[in-house]
Order: structure tokens, then C-alpha cells, then sequence
């Protein structure tokens, strides 16, 4: 990393020891301090600062950079603790050879791959919009898919007063009792899918994430995590956006 002054926050992140939006909860809430003194957002450092959170130093992490995937399952938050005691996805990754960072979220009641790393440029990457990475889900619905609901779904949904991005949405299976559909979105918005479907009268029975750009979830046992390849690692970081418009199918 180049020793020239970036915004705290970036550095929080570079550090490995949180996301960007979680640093800057941390300096609001001033829990960070900058050589000794409280911290504000905006403020730059570089790595000769001292940086502190809660009294306790953060440095950039020695050794090699740590990339691995995750196949989370239902009933876990993703966050590296809980206030409320709720069974979090560090449980799952902490035989991992370093202090990794989950990169994005899946809600508690969803499913799939989840990356993690130490790296912070990967893992902005991985959950800013702008990184433009596709992300692609497996949701079961009921009942029955109108055309109407998938065009609804397709060309974006009011909510919360913002309307989504256009997406790929198509039938991957249908039954009687129920209807698979794969989603492919850009976004990561609180609940999102979730959120789109109940504005199409469509119920979720079950949320997957199978796929991050190219990089399939696989085989890879549920609760269980491996390492990324080094063809996956370059392919991620180079993922572009994808000029054809999404839900053009």
C-alpha cells in the first residue's frame, strides 16, 4: 500500500479490521482516535498514524492476503459478533488462517456463497454498487409467476421510496406448489429480493445465493468454507460491468 494519506475509513477497511460503513459508525460513535486524538469523518491518516478503535491499535495485517467462500446456510447473521447472541457466520470461518471480513450480506433467513477476506480492496469491491458485480440467486416462490410479476420484477421495484435497477430475472423450474426463479442483480440492498417479491404478491420460501460474477457456489458442503482460487481472485477483481442491459431476456 502506497504511504500516502487516505480517508479513515478507507483505512479501517485496508486494515482488514471492518467495512467502510462500519468505520464510519465507529468514528460517529467516537470510538476511534487518530495519534491520540478523537476522530471525525473526513479525516485522512496514513500508515506512520497511530490509529486506535476502542483503545486498541489497528495496523495493516502481516502475512499473505486470505480469500476464501463460504456456503452459509439459514439461521446465521452475517456479522462478526452479536449483541443479541444470535449464531453469527464468524463461527463458521474461524478456523480460517486470518482475521477475514465477510464482503457484503446475507440475511438470516437466506442461504449460499458469502466471500470473506482481509483484504479491504477486494472486499469494498466485492459490496460497493459501483464495483457493477453480478450476484445471482435461486429463489423459491409461491404461488404461481404471472408474466405481469416478472416484467414487474425485471424493469424495477418501488421500495422505500427508490425504485430498483433493472435485473435478470427468469423461471428456472416450475411445479405445482411452487415456482424457482434466478435473479441476477448488481445491487445489494437491504432484503432486496425479498422485498421485490412481496411487492409482486410473490411469498419467499427460500433465498440461495449460488454465484458472485463467474464464480459458482458449486458442490461446496453447507457451513463448510474453502479457499479461492487464484484464476477466481483475478477474475473477481477484474469483473466489469456489463454493458447489455439486465433483464433483456
Amino acid at each position: 500500500m502506497k504511504n500516502q494519506p487516505i480517508r479513515l475509513q478507507k483505512y479501517l477497511s485496508e486494515c482488514g479490521y471492518c467495512s467502510r460503513r462500519k468505520a464510519e459508525e465507529l468514528i460517529a460513535n467516537g470510538k476511534v482516535k487518530v495519534n491520540g486524538h478523537p476522530a471525525q469523518i473526513g479525516d485522512k491518516v496514513s500508515f506512520k498514524d497511530i490509529v486506535t478503535v476502542g483503545g486498541k491499535k489497528v495496523s495493516k495485517p502481516e502475512g499473505e492476503r486470505v480469500y476464501i467462500m463460504l456456503h452459509k446456510p439459514r439461521g446465521f447473521v452475517t456479522t462478526m459478533s452479536d449483541e443479541l447472541g444470535r449464531k453469527c457466520v464468524a463461527e463458521l470461518v474461524e478456523d480460517a488462517p486470518a482475521r477475514v471480513l465477510p464482503c457484503g450480506r446475507l440475511d438470516k433467513d437466506s442461504e449460499g456463497m458469502l466471500l470473506f477476506s482481509n483484504d479491504g480492496e477486494f472486499v469494498n469491491k466485492m459490496t460497493h454498487p459501483s464495483g457493477h458485480v453480478p450476484k445471482t440467486y435461486r429463489v423459491t416462490v409461491r404461488p404461481p409467476v404471472s408474466d405481469e410479476a416478472l416484467e414487474a420484477l425485471r424493469n424495477g421495484i418501488e421500495i422505500e421510496g427508490k425504485k430498483t435497477a433493472p435485473c435478470e430475472v427468469n423461471i428456472h423450474l416450475t411445479e405445482t406448489n411452487r415456482v424457482v426463479l434466478e435473479f441476477v442483480l448488481e445491487e445489494g440492498r437491504n432484503r432486496q429480493i425479498r422485498k421485490m417479491c412481496e411487492a409482486v404478491e410473490l411469498n419467499v420460501v427460500r433465498l440461495k445465493r449460488i454465484a458472485i460474477g463467474n464464480i459458482k457456489l458449486g458442490m461446496l458442503p453447507c457451513g463448510k468454507w474453502r479457499h479461492l482460487e487464484e484464476r477466481e481472485i483475478r477474475e473477481l477483481y477484474s469483473e466489469k460491468p456489463d454493458t447489455k442491459k439486465r433483464g433483456s431476456r
